[in-house]
Formats: structure tokens, C-alpha cells, sequence
């Protein structure tokens, strides 16, 4: 055996070593081709149009003439689709804004070390940043139904999915830029996901309601995503080593490419460390919710009303129950937030817990069901009464048809008197009562007479003169309708 491992005298390889070197040979041919293959998967260099490029963003710079009416247009729209709480609207309004062009003009400045495409690109944005706040505001202050909404309030509160976002849209943004022949569709959706201009319109929102809360988050999100498209601007331009800009001199250029130096890492410094921020503040809410979902919502003896964690600079989660929380209970809560490693960023923090100010949950059970059965009981003497009532209107229904039918059965004159006072009612509005009687009459204290009288109230605001005439029409309608001969009108 250990002659056939060995190499043989005259220095050939045994049978053992030239299978083994045959399997890394293969093994280094699979491994070039898999890199040939990645390489000219993701390789984008030979796609690149250079002059094309850069002539492209330096023309979506300037802003003059119909740029400036499309921005001012788009910042309606957004308004619009802001207020509405429409995001079909507000999507539009990202695809006409031309507030991408001069971002590029910044983030290529500082590759390309070009200090007066710089200077113009800061300019035109400065003014762009400046026209949609005014015209937002304009919008918001002057149309009244402007209100707080989802669109409106995610631009105000800004976190870590806006930074990679707004990084790796950039980063798709040139990289369709600088492929020959421009993807319009991937222009359009970077538009959409970077969202520029919703930010800016919520800004003015915050002003024109004196909400500076609402003003500084908006800002704040909007200068997130135009430091990260700017950044992802640079690194794609390097990455693809366009041309450095040529100046006249040497010590121009060296002082030019110190100024964008100093001034890119001045640019840089603060978007890494809102990156970092934003990280940390996404981890301790999302870390929060699992506590308050694991150790809260999960305790059966808990009952959670809300919470709030609108300050996190202070450390503190306010917990709001409704039954009370004895000390034994807050401990656990404080020491699963403190020692457990689940929570490595809540350490520092401290609960704030509010429970019920009555006595026990069992009171409120206790209390809420004798009222429950005071209230049927209740009912319960209302359907009574109500039944009553309506028997005793059947009853009086019932009498008054009594009454009539003796009347008419006594005398054929009669009529149903009910009848009467609803027509005398329809002919003559004014009257406000009728009373009709047959009274006991004698002129000559011997005779006694049987005389039909109507009382009658008038409306006190009728002339006499017009009385007069009314109470002659309406006596000689009663007379006609009661088949009376004689019928004496009275005034109440």
C-alpha cells in the first residue's frame, strides 16, 4: 500500500494523487466559471453611457419656466391627495414632481468634485424646498377642511425603513440613470418609494396649523431622503469611476476637490448618525411591542386599556389599566424589562402604571350588573304603564262613541260632535275652542225653552269688525250642518 501512495522512482504520480489533483482542478475550472457567471450577472460597467449620464442630470437641474409651474402643480395635487387622505393621489403627485434633478446635481458634484454644479444644484433645491413650502401652506391655510389623517401623520414620524428606502432607491435611481437608455419605469417607481414630495406638503401643513411638530418631522424626513439619494448618488458614480471634473490649474483643482471633501463628510457625518438614531428608536419600539404583547397582553389578570410611549427621550412606558395593578405585579414587570435580554435596549427604561381608581375589577362587575337589572326593572314598569295608557285611551274612545250614539239615538239633530270642531276647524283657523250645549232659556218666567248655544274662542289678534262677519258665516254653517232652526253664538 505504501509503495502504491508514493510516487514511483522515475517521479510520476500515483493513480490516488492524479484523481486528487484531476477534483481541484475541476473544483477551480466550477469556481472560475461561477465567477465569470457573477461577474457578468451584476457587472453594469460596459452598460454605462457616461456623457449621456452626466448631460442628463446637469439638464434636470435648473429650475425656471415650466419646471417651476410643474412643481407648483404637484404640490396641489399632493395637497389634495394629502388632505383626501387619497394615496392614489398622492402617488401621482410624486411622478410629475421634479424634485429628483438637482438631489442628483448634489450627489454627482461630489463625486465628480464639480464645485459650480454643486453651487447650482444647492440653489435650485433651496428655491424648490422654498416654493412647495409656500404653496402648501397657501393650500392648507386657505381650504377648510384640512385634518389630521394617515397620510398626513406618516410623514411626520420618520424611521429606519425611510433611511433604507430612500438609500436603496437612490442607488436603483442611478444605476437606471446611468444605463444606456434610461428605464422609465424604474424612474417612476423610485419617484413613488422616495417620496419627496408628501414630506414637503406636510411641512406646509404644519406650518399654515402652527403645528411645529408635525413642520420639524416632516422637514426631517424629507432631508433624510435627500441625504440618502444624494449619498447612493455618489457611491454609484464612484463605483462606475465617472471622470473627475477638469479644472484650469492644479491648485484649483486639489482646493476644489478639499472644499467637496470637507463639505461631503460635513454632509455624511449627520446622515449616519440619523441612521444610527433611527435604528436604535425603531429597536425600542418594536421591542415594546413584544414586551407589552409577551408580558402584558398575554397575563390574563391584566386588563390593558392603552399605552404610551410618545417620549421615549424620558425612559418611560405609561401603562394604562383598568383593574388595579398591585406592587407584587409591577415588580414582575419592571424586572422582566430590566434583566431580561429579550429587552437589551429597555434597560434604562421605567414603567409608569395607572390602573383603576376603584377598588377592585370585581366592583365594577358587581356594580355594572345591579344596574343592569335596575334598568330592565325599569322597562319593565314602563310597558306597564304604557299598557295602562293605552287601555285608558281605548276607554275614552270608547265613551265618546257611547256618547254620540245616545245622542243621536235621543235626537236625529244630533250629530257626531267630533266631526263638527275638525270641520269648523278646516273652514275657520282662528278659532282656537269650541264648547256646544243646549241651555235652559225663559223669556217670560213662565216658558221654559231648550236653546242650542256655541261657545266659541277666537284668536285674540282678529279685528271686531272681521269677527262679526266671521261668527255670522260660521253660525250659519252650524246651523245648515247641525239641522238646527235656531243657534245662538257666544265668545269665550
Amino acid at each position: 500500500m505504501e509503495k502504491e501512495i508514493k510516487k514511483t522512482v522515475d517521479g510520476s504520480l500515483s493513480k490516488e494523487e492524479v484523481i486528487t489533483n484531476t477534483v481541484k482542478e475541476d473544483a477551480k475550472g466550477l469556481l472560475h466559471s461561477i465567477k465569470l457567471f457573477l461577474i457578468e450577472l451584476f457587472d453594469f460597467r460596459e452598460d454605462t453611457d457616461h456623457e449621456a449620464t452626466l448631460e442628463a442630470i446637469k439638464a434636470d437641474i435648473p429650475f425656471k419656466g415650466a419646471t417651476a409651474w410643474i412643481l407648483i402643480f404637484a404640490v396641489f395635487v399632493a395637497s389634495i391627495g394629502l388632505n383626501a387622505d387619497s394615496t392614489a393621489v398622492v402617488i401621482g403627485a410624486m411622478l410629475i414632481s421634479p424634485l429628483m434633478g438637482p438631489i442628483l446635481g448634489i450627489g454627482m458634484s461630489f463625486a465628480l468634485n464639480d464645485i459650480e454644479t454643486f453651487k447650482k444644484s444647492l440653489i435650485n433645491l433651496g428655491i424648490m424646498i422654498g416654493l412647495s413650502l409656500f404653496a402648501s401652506f397657501l393650500f392648507f391655510y386657505f381650504f377648510p377642511l384640512s385634518e389630521d389623517n394617515s397620510e398626513l401623520l406618516g410623514r411626520v414620524s420618520p424611521d429606519i425603513r425611510d433611511v433604507l428606502i430612500a438609500f436603496f432607491g437612490g442607488l436603483a435611481f442611478m444605476v437606471a440613470r446611468t444605463k444606456k437608455g434610461t428605464i422609465a419605469s424604474v424612474i417612476f417607481g423610485v419617484a413613488i418609494a422616495t417620496a419627496l414630495m408628501p414630506p414637503l406638503c406636510t411641512a406646509g401643513y404644519g406650518l399654515a396649523k402652527g403645528n411645529f411638530i408635525y413642520f420639524l418631522g416632516a422637514l426631517y424626513l424629507f432631508t433624510i431622503n435627500t441625504i440618502f439619494i444624494a449619498l447612493a448618488t455618489f457611491l454609484v458614480m464612484k463605483l462606475l469611476r465617472f471622470p473627475m471634473h477638469k479644472y484650469a490649474n492644479a491648485a484649483k483643482r486639489k482646493r476644489y476637490s478639499t472644499i467637496a471633501t470637507v463639505v461631503g463628510i460635513a454632509v455624511m457625518i449627520p446622515a449616519i448618525f440619523t441612521f444610527i438614531n433611527v435604528f436604535k428608536e425603531n429597536k425600542i419600539n418594536n421591542q415594546i411591542e413584544i414586551f407589552i404583547k409577551n408580558e402584558v397582553k398575554s397575563n390574563n389578570a391584566l386588563t390593558l386599556i392603552d399605552f404610551d410611549i410618545s417620549k421615549l427621550e424620558d425612559k418611560k412606558i405609561k401603562l394604562n389599566f383598568f383593574n388595579e395593578v398591585s406592587d407584587a405585579t409591577y415588580n414582575d414587570l419592571q424586572n422582566e424589562l430590566t434583566n431580561n435580554i429579550a429587552y437589551n435596549s429597555l434597560k434604562e427604561f421605567n414603567l409608569e402604571i395607572k390602573g383603576s381608581d376603584t377598588k377592585s375589577f370585581e366592583l365594577i362587575t358587581t356594580a355594572y350588573k345591579e344596574k343592569k337589572e335596575e334598568l330592565q326593572e325599569s322597562k319593565n314598569i314602563i310597558a306597564g304603564l304604557q299598557k295602562q295608557i293605552t287601555e285608558l285611551q281605548q276607554t275614552i274612545s270608547s265613551l265618546n262613541a257611547s256618547i254620540e250614539q245616545n245622542a243621536l239615538s235621543k235626537n236625529q239633530k244630533a250629530i257626531a260632535f267630533s266631526r263638527i270642531v275638525k270641520d269648523a276647524k278646516i273652514r275657520y283657523n282662528e278659532i282656537e275652542a269650541i264648547d256646544f250645549s243646549r241651555v235652559l232659556s225663559s223669556k217670560d218666567f213662565i216658558k221654559i225653552d231648550t236653546i242650542p248655544l256655541a261657545i266659541i274662542k277666537w284668536n285674540k289678534t282678529i279685528k271686531d269688525s272681521t269677527l262679526i262677519k266671521k261668527e255670522l258665516e260660521l253660525r250659519a254653517w252650524l246651523q245648515q250642518e247641525m239641522k238646527l232652526d235656531t243657534l245662538f253664538i257666544k265668545r269665550k
